[in-house]
């Protein structure tokens, strides 16, 4: 089949990407939206309805956030499973993961990963002024929701590859493989609380690249608690909506234990003053171990520069 000036697809942008299921980027002119492109990622050999539960989840938590004034700035990404362990996925716009971040401003991998003003610096290259307090607003909102998401739905395996950030500041994370605390390790699955993935890098840029905790960091916090609140009077719609998955066959959503995660996660059964106070001392936990996740991604890094 010939290419013709016409063709919606722009065969020369297309290319497999570098991870082991080597998925197809296909970018597609898209004369509807002012002729921007328009990626889309053909991936097989993961089952993506995990990832399509998760994203429509993550919807309907922006929802309730709005409802309630928040909004967290939220990119629910499309994503539809298209078969047996074959789906599509929409790529997000002028968007980067945090490790291709980390390493474009580093020479050394290992270093790429403590670098904290690596992040900072890319959305300083993006935006100017006025654009680049709103763009830190931004990060920061979307980091307080995707902080709170990742907690209370258990979203396991969380890395530098697979948290992105766009230039206008929004975080969001992909890669929903693992969910309700059914995580990786080396020794097969293990069951863990999720931490909160807060680390360094993002609190640098939340401060705007000052020391010390800060009133901006206050504003961080407390978006987090309000966030959670919201999720926590709606817990029964979360219940009943993972209730009624349980038959779909997912591979980590298969018993009431998988709910009970949620349950827990949400505090459901205390008081907003009881739960709050397991949140802080979960959010505490996270700003220790801030250390520790770096020193993770590091060997993350490490391990992903000698792949290549």
């Amino acid at each position: 089949m010939h290419h013709t000036p016409s063709s919606p697809v722009s065969v020369e942008k297309c290319r497999y990407m570098d991870s082991k299921m080597k998925p197809l980027w296909i970018v597609y002119n898209n004369k509807l939206m002012g002729g921007d492109t328009l990626g889309i990622i053909f991936k097989n050999g993961d089952d993506l309805r995990q990832d399509m539960l998760t994203l429509q989840i993550l919807r309907l938590m922006d929802l309730l956030w709005k409802e309630a004034n928040l909004d967290l700035r939220i990119v629910p990404y499309g994503c539809l499973a298209t078969g047996d362990r074959a789906g599509l996925i929409e790529v997000v716009s002028s968007a980067d993961t945090i490790a291709n971040i980390q390493l474009t401003s580093s020479n050394v991998a290992a270093a790429a990963a403590f670098n904290k003003d690596a992040l900072l610096n890319w959305l300083k290259e993006r935006n100017t002024g006025d654009a680049l307090e709103r763009a830190i607003e931004e990060f920061t909102l979307s980091c307080a929701g995707y902080c709170v998401a990742t907690y209370v739905l258990g979203i396991g395996d969380r890395h530098s590859d697979n948290i992105m950030v766009r230039s206008t500041g929004q975080l969001f994370h992909i890669d929903f493989g693992h969910i309700l605390g059914n995580f990786k390790s080396k020794f097969g699955i293990k069951r863990e609380r999720v931490p909160f993935i807060l680390t360094h890098d993002f609190i640098h840029v939340i401060q705007q690249g000052k020391t010390g905790y800060t009133e901006k960091f206050g504003s961080f916090r407390q978006y987090c608690e309000e966030a959670y609140l919201v999720l926590r009077k709606n817990g029964n719609l979360f219940i009943t909506l993972f209730a009624l998955m349980l038959t779909a066959g997912l591979p980590e959503l298969t018993s009431v234990k998988d709910i009970q995660y949620l349950k827990d996660s949400l505090a459901l059964g205390k008081t907003d003053d009881e739960a709050l106070k397991q949140f802080r001392q979960k959010f505490d936990e996270a700003l220790r171990e801030s250390w520790t996740t770096k020193v993770n991604w590091m060997a993350h890094n490490v391990a992903k520069d000698n792949r290549s």
